[in-house]
Order: C-alpha cells, then sequence, then structure tokens
C-alpha cells in the first residue's frame, strides 16, 4: 500500500454536531437570560436606577461624622444581639444532634419511617430563612429576644443537621465494627464507635454556625426580634444617619471578632 493512499485520522476535540449543539445551547442560555432580565425590570423606573449614585453620596454624606456619643447606647442592645446568636446556636445544635443520628443511614433506628421524618425536618429548617422565622415568631410569641432566639435555633437545626449526619455516614465502619465485636450494645457502639469520630467535625461545625448566626441575629431586630437591629430600624426610622453609620461600624466590628474568634476554634479543634 503506497503512503498516499494511508489515511490519517485527525483529531478533534469535538465533532462538528457537538459544536453547533454547544453554540445553541449558549445562544439559548443568552435568550433566557435577556427574558428573565425583561421579565424582572419590566417595572423598573430607571429614572431613580439612574439617580442611585448621587442619591447614595447624599445618604453617605449624612452619615459622616459617625455619631459616637451614640455608642453607649448601643451596648445592651449588642450584648442581646450576642445572646440570641449563642443562646440560639445552643438550642439548634442540641435539638440537631439527634436529628442527625436519625437521619444518618447507619444510625437511624427506622430507615422507612425516622429517616424521612429526620430530613423533612433539616429541610424544612433550611429552607426557611431566619427573619421568616423571626416574623413567625414575632406574631406567635411577640416580639422579643426570646423569639429571635428560637428563630436562630430553629434555623441552624438545618445546617448543624445536615453537616453533621453527613459525617455521621462518613465514618469508618471498621472501627465500627471492631467495636461491636466485642459484643457492645448498640447504645455503646455509637458512643466508642461513631461518636468520637464525629467530635472535630462537630465542634467544627457549631464553631462556624454560631459565627453565621452572629451576622444573622444582626437584622432580627427589623422584624421586632431584639437586638441591635431594633435600634437601627429606629435609627433608619426617624433619618438619624450618624446613628446609622455608628450602628453599621459596629456591627461590622462585632462580625470581625466573631469570625476571628470562630476561626481560632475551629483552628484548635480541628
Amino acid at each position: 500500500m503506497s503512503r498516499s493512499s494511508e489515511q490519517t485520522a485527525i483529531w478533534r476535540h469535538r465533532t462538528t454536531r457537538q459544536q453547533l449543539m454547544l453554540w445553541f445551547g449558549w445562544l439559548g442560555l443568552v435568550m433566557l437570560f435577556v427574558w428573565c432580565w425583561q421579565l424582572m425590570n419590566r417595572e423598573t423606573m430607571w429614572f431613580f436606577v439612574l439617580d442611585a449614585p448621587r442619591q447614595a453620596a447624599d445618604i453617605g454624606g449624612r452619615m459622616w461624622p459617625p455619631r459616637w456619643e451614640y455608642l453607649p447606647e448601643l451596648l445592651i442592645p449588642l450584648w442581646d444581639t450576642i445572646n440570641i446568636a449563642t443562646i440560639g446556636t445552643i438550642g439548634g445544635v442540641l435539638m440537631a444532634v439527634p436529628t442527625a443520628f436519625l437521619a444518618a443511614r447507619n444510625t437511624t433506628p427506622s430507615p422507612r419511617f425516622l429517616r424521612p421524618v429526620a430530613l423533612f425536618i433539616i429541610v424544612t429548617s433550611r429552607s426557611i430563612n431566619a427573619l421568616i422565622w423571626a416574623l413567625l415568631l414575632v406574631a406567635i410569641i411577640g416580639p422579643g429576644i426570646l423569639a429571635g432566639m428560637v428563630a436562630i435555633a430553629l434555623r441552624s437545626i438545618g445546617f448543624v443537621g445536615k453537616l453533621l449526619y453527613e459525617a455521621i455516614e462518613e465514618t469508618d465502619p471498621l472501627q465500627v465494627e471492631a467495636v461491636a465485636a466485642t459484643g457492645a450494645g448498640r447504645a455503646q457502639v455509637l458512643n466508642y464507635g461513631i461518636v468520637p469520630q464525629i467530635m472535630p467535625a462537630f465542634w467544627g461545625i457549631s464553631v462556624f454556625r454560631w459565627d453565621i448566626n452572629i451576622r444573622e441575629s444582626t437584622i432580627l431586630g427589623l422584624v421586632g426580634a431584639g437586638g441591635i437591629g431594633l435600634k437601627l430600624q429606629g435609627s433608619l426610622n426617624t433619618l438619624a444617619w450618624g446613628q446609622v453609620s455608628v450602628i453599621l461600624l459596629l456591627i461590622l466590628g462585632t462580625v470581625v471578632v466573631s469570625e476571628w474568634i470562630s476561626a481560632r476554634m475551629r483552628h484548635a479543634i480541628i
């Protein structure tokens, strides 16, 4: 066979059909984006959008300088916010731990009944934002920090429960089998075979959730759930921009400190 008659295969990343399908797919995404953009902005008043930079500069000018003499009035609301986050996290963790063990495949006593119920609780908690929980609880039990603490707790169940039950399912089965081989009962297997493996993850998840709850609890006062958000709402309603700037700076400082504490604790634990 002559060399000229030999056919050399040419490698291509995609065939012509695949390339066309890719281009049509991108075209469809662009068309979908344009349609969604038009749908969402059909009632937008672009005059106000174009005027937004000037309005933002005007409000920023009114917020400076901050009214630092207002700071002492914020210490108690700030302490309430920290308590809302801390106690709410503890309550959420206490409810999330049994929920996680019921949701994990390797620890649930009833895969057909209790596991779906536990998963439903986790999904429900994660689906509803803390602000919505607070709105509901303020209507049910009245305004105050109790509504905020319960809202944070209910919101934390889904976060802690999901990550914890995934950690339980990822435990080393050989260690569990070794404990079971000694003749240990179900409770002893959990206590000595599974719990020691998930403790680092448990503490890391709990501290991380507390850090998140510090941020979320700062705005619960906007709906009457107590804390520093209540002061922020009052300052916004009275257009006291000097006070607003102090509150925002205090919230920023609190979040930075909580982030630092959370990082140090996770580093020490994990």
